[in-house]
């Protein structure tokens, strides 16, 4: 299954070292112009500017199409092009932490998870060590729910 991505995943997974669970869950990542150029951007941690330079062979880049409905007006950037992309693809899952572009999709009929998401289903099929990955993730400006995070833990440990 083809997966769009959204910048914070990818930022998160890189900085704690898990981005190798993108292509063991899902057939390719494809992220949409507008998040390449916000990975490249100054702002954009060092470690993950230098894992965008030499994209792996599972990571592709793709032009949105251009939708400019009512819906994508409060979204920024790459969260509008993440959408776009999706619905054009169609049976494509977003991959996005923030809360109103994950409304948005669902509201397109979109499944979509997030950062937790992925490490949940990551440790459902043994690929990481998610209390170890929970503990790296809270030391980074990761907004994480205490009360998911200690969820996950404890529905799959130590892997």
């Amino acid at each position: 299954q083809t997966a769009v991505a959204d910048t914070s995943v990818r930022n998160y997974l890189v900085l704690i070292g898990e981005i190798g669970i993108l292509p063991a869950l899902f057939g390719g990542i494809v992220i949409p112009h507008a998040v390449y150029r916000e990975l490249t951007h100054g702002g954009t941690p060092a470690p993950v500017r230098e894992w965008i330079v030499t994209p792996p062979a599972w990571l592709s880049s793709a032009p949105a199409p251009t939708d400019s409905a009512p819906d994508l007006f409060s979204l920024d950037d790459g969260e509008r092009e993440v959408v776009a992309l999706a619905s054009r693809l169609g049976n494509a899952l977003v991959l996005m932490d923030d809360r109103a572009g994950v409304i948005v999709a669902r509201s397109r009929g979109l499944r979509a998870t997030g950062t937790l998401g992925l490490l949940d289903l990551a440790a459902e099929r043994r690929l990481l060590d998610v209390e170890a990955a929970m503990v790296r993730l809270s030391r980074t400006s990761f907004r994480i729910d205490q009360r998911v995070a200690a969820s996950i833990v404890q529905r799959h440990g130590r892997a």
